[in-house]
């Protein structure tokens, strides 16, 4: 029998997790999962998993699990490194960057990297960092959320669009639905019709997607619906800075996105989630990355510069909440600003 592959997967949220369950089924995977505020939840209970794909799980846990980021034991050489984790760049310390999260477990010339990340230009720095390595970028169009430490709710098939090299490693345990996507920059520009769009204005309003759209329909409100003002404009603007890089997104596939969620789920899309628990959203790599590229390509994009302005200053605040911003030091800075300006 062949050497089970040795797979490190680091973010075990809803995604992360169903990842990591489906490659176990497969018989072919043993996967270590590096996990942080959920460790002592699993080490003492396991998983509770409740999937669409894979059924009911209870105290499930991976071949083994780690609390320390990039662990590896001595002389181990991991075969994969998945990364599922939320991409943001923009996190102060101590948090590390994702290049030097992963660095301790790649081996080089031999670990394949693998990021199933949301935004734009997310393998680049990867690629920088680890130029000996295959690194493998990836689109989920998994619901999977992580409702409590452990516990896990798998709502909407595991849908993955990968290269060649993952697609029969991740078919093999006969759950999932893994492709090769031969135009992988063309459905993360579509991805971002949502991820751009209708996340930001959820995580600055705190109104899941239902509600926004019901909004224009009160009394008083017909001047100021969200999608007419806020969410048509910036998905046609996502679709001139994708044509701006050589992406032709079809300008119809706007009403489909508005409407992809059923309304009376009144969907909260995972910046709205990550908001309410005060966790850190993926501004940079979606609108960062996209307001960026405007710039770069002169296209004019008022509706996302604003989102994402505000959207970083929401961020600012959680991370101040969090104690990763010194905020007598920022006082002093501006004052000293001020100063300098006089």
């Amino acid at each position: 029998m062949a050497e089970k592959k040795r797979v490190l997967l680091i973010g075990s949220g809803g995604i992360g997790t169903i990842t990591a369950l489906n490659l176990e089924l497969s018989g072919e995977c043993a996967v270590t999962a590096v996990l942080r505020s959920n460790y002592n939840a699993v080490k003492e209970n396991g998983f509770q998993i409740d999937a669409a794909d894979y059924g009911k799980f209870k105290s499930w846990r991976p071949s083994q699990v780690l609390n320390r980021d990039g662990e590896k034991k001595e002389k181990e050489e991991y075969d994969y490194v998945i990364c599922t984790t939320k991409n943001t760049p923009d996190v102060p310390p101590p948090t590390l960057p994702l290049v030097d999260l992963i660095r301790p477990a790649v081996t080089p010339g031999h670990s394949v990297i693998v990021l199933i990340q949301n935004g734009i230009n997310i393998e680049k720095p990867v690629v920088a960092a680890f130029p000996r390595n295959v690194v493998l970028s990836g689109i989920s169009c998994m619901g999977a959320n992580e409702l409590r430490p452990g516990v896990i709710l798998q709502n909407e098939p595991d849908l993955l669009g990968i290269a060649p090299e993952f697609v029969r490693l991740y078919n093999a345990a006969g759950k999932a639905k893994c492709s090769y996507d031969p135009d992988l920059q063309h459905e993360r520009w579509r991805k971002l019709l949502y991820n751009c769009v209708w996340n930001p204005i959820a995580a600055l309003t705190n109104c899941d997607t239902g509600r926004l759209r019901l909004v224009g329909l009160s009394e008083g409100y017909a001047d100021v619906d969200p999608v007419v003002s806020l969410v048509r404009p910036a998905m046609k603007e996502v679709i001139a800075v994708a044509a701006s890089v050589g992406v032709t997104l079809d300008p119809g596939l706007i009403e489909g996105v508005v409407e992809a969620d059923e309304l009376e789920v009144f969907c909260v899309p995972s910046m709205l989630q990550d908001a309410r628990k005060g966790r850190p959203m993926e501004v940079e790599t979606i609108l960062g990355e996209v307001t960026r590229t405007a710039d770069r390509n002169g296209v004019p994009v008022p509706v996302i510069k604003v989102l994402y302005v505000l959207l970083k200053a929401k961020q600012w605040w959680n991370f101040e909440a969090n104690g990763l911003i010194d905020l007598q030091a920022s006082v002093e800075k501006r004052k000293r600003k001020l100063e300098e300006g006089k």
